[in-house]
């Protein structure tokens, strides 16, 4: 168990000393490529900004890359946004298959969001998810609101966690003594710088061609991994190979029949970070073949990519939490693709985390800013604000991420608090008509209420079960107080159909 590791110490010293594992042939191949993959990008955008900006405004062009992305693009960018080190440093983390689930399921959400949802926003011309509920409970206050509760899910969990898990990958992986926190910084730095300049047609397009590599070289860590143990799977305990967890596993069965179907709606559904790249296509019809598309990547690629490589190092290191994948790629890689998968993750993490910022400045701008404070919002400048400023509240939740025991299930159980009371306001703004704005905001206070009550005061349930009854909870809140509290008459007229 311990021969892998220390043959892979002796290797990556063997030129050098303790001081400086990191070898010049793995930095030459990280940086070659990352200035290529921005090369390759830069070529893109501008030949995209030639044949589309001229027709589209500026507003298209920050917030939709005017309107031209592409279904290979979409694809690639959805699949990349989401596959960042949070999923595969803590799925991995986990240590067992059963965490393949988020990913199984998550194929359902995506093809809810290509045949039921996707054409909605289309219909109403929207920039934003948010920008539907205004139009389906004609209150903007309604908007405004899910619109802030995405902004602090951004801020506090998703940021920080794509910053901790892209930096804990990069010290595990290189055997590095850099500080963690000083990696985030660099990673922070970047993103930012990208999320400023480029746009969501850069964001975009940078996604793809790194999501390229990434998969590709994911699928020979995993291949690799299963190599280092000879594909003899003998001495792992049965309850991390099965996919039927029990009452005390994370994903316990019986949670894949309630609320893990309404986690995967919500995000792949809702989520203005990842259906602001299905919006951006020229049509309907080209967004949800990168939907789809994602979907298929989704189910045939992905899985093994979040769960082998973390079965592989428990059989070789034992329970080592999070910092599992970067310790196996480090491993099992030669010097020369370690530094090329180094490139593909830094990209992971560095899109990731300027689609969230680029979706965070598209809410703030359209939700907030420009409904309350000012109309004509200088938009280049107001996400420079929101950039610095998220970006610097990000690295500041960066320690708290460090203490977690495992930041997959950190992420989802925290989410919980926002998602399902937001994923509420969608379902009852797109199945009926004539329920008040105030209603369904009520329902959705009462709903993060809840949820925190039940996850922070008493649990007698498991989150994910505790997230499909705060989603019936605040649904039928929102209907009963439209009518006893504001008098309409709610009706069921569903704004989706089947395309």
């Amino acid at each position: 168990m311990v021969l892998l590791r220390d043959v892979n110490l002796a290797k990556h010293c063997e030129t050098g000393s303790h001081d400086m594992p990191v070898e010049t042939l793995q930095l030459a191949v990280f940086a070659a490529i990352t200035i290529l993959i921005g090369y390759l990008t830069y070529r893109r955008v501008s030949a995209d900004r030639i044949a589309h900006g001229r027709t589209a405004t500026a507003r298209e062009e920050v917030f939709l890359a005017g309107k031209g992305l592409s279904w290979v693009v979409v694809a690639g960018s959805i699949t990349l946004t989401n596959l960042s080190t949070d999923q595969l440093v803590g799925m991995n983390g986990n240590q067992m298959a059963l965490l393949v689930w988020w990913e199984l399921s998550a194929v359902v959400g995506l093809v809810i969001l290509a045949k039921v949802i996707l054409p909605v926003y289309y219909r109403y011309n929207c920039t934003t998810t948010t920008e539907l509920l205004e139009r389906r409970y004609d209150d903007r206050r309604i908007r405004a609101l899910i619109g802030l509760l995405f902004l602090l899910g951004n801020l506090f969990i998703f940021i920080p966690a794509m910053l901790y898990g892209g930096s804990l990958f990069i010290q595990t992986m290189f055997n590095v003594d850099i500080p963690l926190m000083w990696i985030a910084i660099a990673f922070a730095i970047v993103g930012s710088a990208y999320a400023v300049l480029g746009g969501l047609r850069a964001v975009a397009v940078s996604d793809a061609y790194s999501g390229v590599l990434l998969l590709s070289l994911g699928i020979v860590v995993v291949v690799l991994s299963l190599a280092a143990i000879e594909f003899d799977f003998s001495g792992i305990p049965a309850e991390r190979l099965t996919l039927l967890g029990d009452s005390s596993s994370p994903i316990p069965w019986h949670t894949l029949l309630t609320g893990m179907i309404f986690i995967q709606i919500f995000y792949w559904g809702t989520n203005q970070t990842i259906t602001q790249r299905a919006m951006a296509s020229p049509t309907v019809e080209e967004g949800q073949k990168g939907v789809l598309a994602a979907a298929i990547i989704r189910l045939l690629i992905v899985p093994p990519m979040v769960v082998i490589p973390g079965i592989v190092s428990y059989k070789l290191y034992g329970d080592i939490g999070d910092a599992a994948f970067g310790t196996i790629v480090g491993d099992v890689l030669p010097l020369w693709l370690s530094g090329a998968f180094a490139a593909a993750i830094a990209a992971a993490v560095l899109t990731s985390v300027n689609s969230v910022l680029n979706s965070s400045t598209t809410l703030w701008v359209c939700d907030i800013h420009e409904p309350f404070i000012n109309e004509h919002a200088d938009l280049r400048r107001l996400n420079f604000i929101i950039t610095v400023t998220f970006v610097l509240i990000g690295l500041a939740m960066v320690p708290i991420y460090a203490t977690a025991d495992s930041i997959i299930n950190l992420v989802q159980e925290l989410y919980g608090l926002l998602s399902m009371p937001i994923l509420s306001a969608f379902i009852v703004g797109l199945l009926f008509r004539g329920v008040a704005a105030g209603a369904a905001i009520t329902a959705v206070v009462l709903g993060v209420v809840l949820y925190g009550f039940f996850s922070f005061v008493w649990s007698p349930l498991h989150y994910i079960h505790m997230m499909f009854f705060t989603v019936m909870f605040c649904v039928v809140t929102a209907l009963v107080v439209s009518k006893v509290v504001f008098g309409t008459s709610p009706t069921f007229e569903p704004a989706i159909t089947l395309r």
